[in-house]
């Protein structure tokens, strides 16, 4: 019984709020997406996504999956290559805060 309310203690914790990215270090960091991706998270080019809204791990993942290979954009290959995982989680921290 020890063991499993361990468990979901630890299950509880990774999943707090509290290993989110840090939102102003996101806003700090996402001059460079605001280009595409416009400075609130609404796209300036009807073809390119909506970031604001978006779920912060899915928005982490594509990140990663973009610097990764997994997901094949020349574009976005390139923007994320400067990245640390620090930065995409709170690039994804910010944009999952806007409305």
């Amino acid at each position: 019984m020890k063991k499993l309310t361990l468990a979901l203690a630890a299950t509880v914790m990774m999943a707090s709020p509290v290993f989110a990215g840090d939102v102003a270090a996101g806003k700090a960091k996402s001059m460079m997406c605001g280009a595409c991706h416009g400075a609130n998270g609404i796209a300036t080019i009807p073809t390119y996504p909506n970031l604001a809204g978006q779920k912060e791990a899915y928005t982490l993942k594509q990140l990663k999956d973009f610097k990764s290979g997994k997901r094949n954009d020349p574009l976005m290959k390139g923007m994320v290559a400067a990245l640390n995982d620090a930065d995409m989680a709170n690039l994804a921290a910010y944009y999952a805060s806007l409305k």
